[in-house]
């Protein structure tokens, strides 16, 4: 029963079960069809794209062919009548300079629009009227078709009786409109009442979920990609940091050894390597964990300082529901969660002054590690050939990278770009990069890369750093180099204090522009993270475990690696039991219960106390129904 309740809800989230169908909007004589690409049926080898979703307010299609056009993406829409029609699409051009590669056509029952799209050497996105169409059946095919496989874009499609009529451009009055048009409700559909609800599946959310449902919560795991993993997915592709074999407490790193999938480095081309599936398998097995993936949250219910429910979108329907609980956990690495409760956080780097550490600047600004976009190539029987690119970065014989593969130094951010407003900005910038130098190797580097051709491009972005959630402690420099041992001692951590910077050559090339790093690696000894760094000091009920805990920068240049992370997912998982077990919030786990807490840490039972706290909550449950 269990196995064929989650398989329904993954079907579900991931929009297996998602049948299209365009909402034609009738107002007077003037017929409205409004299509949101991201729901296309058939997404042939175009990609649901959600990291802009908290600056647009929505997906979109992406034509991710690596320089190879991909599949066309198509869906049946039905027409309210027939006649003609007025056509928008809302699309950007991404690398106008002065005109981009991401040219794409919009296809009506198989027949192509005149007008190509994606390449006007406009900034930003926009919408581009398309001509005008006889609609003579109403039920009428969709396709977008890909002219180049270099990343080109499409939002949505408007068809429109009103020769004047024009959709709103402003996000917010589009997203209302959007809502409108695709006949959703103002209220969310009911997505359960959880004693946990954790908000991020990459390592630390996926562990936080398992350690709560192995203590007998009730949790739900909601990821905003088709996959668990986060960096460490298939679809981003950064090998597990940090040893677990070090812990001052054995217990922790047990999860994170069952979701590891051994090392294959970074960017490996083959993505079977970083364990989706296994991942995957751990959480479905789990009787307690609701999982719902291709969920993007982005509204949080408060009161009082407490969060009272989390709001997510599907990604590919735009479907919101809504997701109530006892206690919740900030596992998306940006502190989304936190930050929509009103949770208080840093970006950037603290002072000298602020902190006393060493290694932090004589000012605080808004510098943030970057993200990286990791590629792979590989060595085939014949030459290939790889296309000019005149709108990438160009190198030169003076300045290139001569690697057939990436690496972690495969880096944009540095305090150019804003990692949250501008994650699409920063993916892009890192793409004509990757395009422009392989282009260079291909074409003037011909004896050396002939038979090598592109495996492997990640398009989502691999965030190092963005929001830091502040608890009642913050780590410091000086905490981790002189090994300070807390009482309420977590995690224990191994990692460097390793904070990149842009490469010195690199910037000399493209100041301001930089996407190589360099980094100086500060060895530490092991050491504990308390944990205090793991709750909101300011929202009641809220944990917090990955990139996004209460750091200043300096330290967390250690803390940040992934199988660190996931044992601080494990610690909240703890946590939460013991703060359901009591009726209590994170910080009442510290100020009264810590020596419980501590004890679980310490046993060798993996289920401790399982039993008695899923019958006491049950037993909660009914009362709660009883007097509601």
């Amino acid at each position: 029963m269990k196995t064929l309740q989650c398989t329904l809800l993954l079907l579900l989230f991931t929009g297996l079960l998602f049948t299209h169908k365009a909402v034609a909007q009738q107002s007077a004589d003037k017929a409205t069809v409004f299509v949101e690409t991201e729901s296309f049926s058939e997404k042939g080898g175009w990609k649901v794209d959600q990291q802009a979703f908290d600056v647009m307010g929505s997906s979109y299609l992406l034509a991710h062919g690596m320089g190879r056009p991909v599949q066309n993406a198509s869906t049946e829409v039905e027409f309210p009548e027939k006649g003609k029609y007025y056509i928008w699409v809302r699309t950007k051009d991404w690398a106008p300079y002065p005109k981009g590669p991401g040219k794409f056509k919009i296809l009506i029952n198989d027949q192509p629009l005149e007008q190509v799209f994606g390449s006007s050497g406009s900034e930003g996105w926009q919408w581009y009227h398309g001509g005008t169409t006889e609609i003579k059946d109403t039920q009428v095919k969709l396709a977008l078709e890909d002219m180049s496989g270099f990343d080109g874009r499409c939002d949505a499609l408007l068809f429109t009786k009103d020769k004047n009529f024009r959709a709103p451009q402003e996000n917010d009055a589009l997203l209302a409109y959007r809502k409108k048009m695709l006949g959703l409700s103002d209220k969310p559909k009911v997505g359960g009442h959880y004693d946990l609800v954790v908000v991020g599946g990459g390592m630390a959310g996926t562990c936080a979920a398992i350690s709560g449902a192995r203590m007998g919560l009730n949790v739900a795991l909601i990821q905003n990609r088709p996959v668990l993993g986060g960096n460490n997915s298939s679809e981003i592709r950064v090998h597990l940091m940090g040893d677990v074999d070090k812990n001052y407490y054995s217990k922790l790193g047990r999860i994170v050894r069952e979701l590891d999938n051994g090392d294959p480095g970074n960017g490996n081309p083959d993505g079977d390597r970083y364990g989706d599936k296994r991942k995957l398998s751990v959480v479905s097995a789990e009787e307690n964990i609701s999982l719902f993936l291709n969920t993007h949250v982005d509204q949080v219910e408060t009161k009082d300082n407490k969060i009272i429910a989390v709001i997510g979108r599907n990604i590919e329907t735009n479907q919101e529901y809504r997701f109530s609980g006892e206690l919740f956990s900030d596992c998306t690495g940006d502190g989304t969660v936190g930050f929509l409760a009103g949770a208080d956080y840093r970006v950037g780097r603290e002072s000298q002054e602020e902190t006393g550490e060493s290694l932090a600047p004589k000012k605080s600004d808004d510098f943030t590690l970057g993200t990286s976009n990791l590629w792979a190539s590989v060595e085939t029987d014949s030459a290939t050939t790889f296309p000019e690119t005149p709108w990438a970065i160009q190198f030169s014989d003076e300045y290139h990278i001569d690697e057939h593969k990436a690496d972690w130094q495969w880096e944009t951010g540095f305090g150019n770009f804003n990692t949250i407003k501008e994650a699409e900005e920063i993916r892009d910038h890192n793409l004509r990069a990757i395009y422009g130098n392989w282009s260079y190797l291909k074409n003037e580097k011909k004896e050396k890369y002939k038979n090598y051709e592109l495996a492997w491009v990640a398009y989502i972005g691999g965030k190092r750093e963005s929001r830091r959630l502040l608890g009642d402690h913050i780590l410091t420099q000086m905490d981790i180099q002189e090994g300070k041992m807390y009482p309420d001692a977590t995690v224990t951590a191994t990692w460097t204090i390793d904070l990149h910077f842009p490469d010195e050559e690199n910037s000399q090339y493209f100041p301001g522009e930089e996407f190589f790093a360099a980094t100086k690696h500060i060895r530490v000894k092991p050491y504990t993270i308390p944990y205090r760094c793991l709750y909101s000091r300011n929202i009641e009920n809220l944990f917090m475990a990955g990139r996004d805990i209460s750091t200043t920068h300096v330290a967390f240049g250690s803390t940040r690696v992934m199988r660190t992370c996931g044992m601080m997912g494990e610690a909240v998982g703890y946590a939460a039991y013991v703060a359901r077990k009591h009726n209590t919030n994170p910080r009442g786990v510290y100020q009264q219960h810590l020596d419980e807490f501590i004890g679980i840490l310490e046993s060798p039972s993996m289920d401790l106390q399982s039993k008695p706290i899923n019958q006491e909550l049950k037993r909660r449950k009914k009362i709660k129904a009883v007097t509601a």
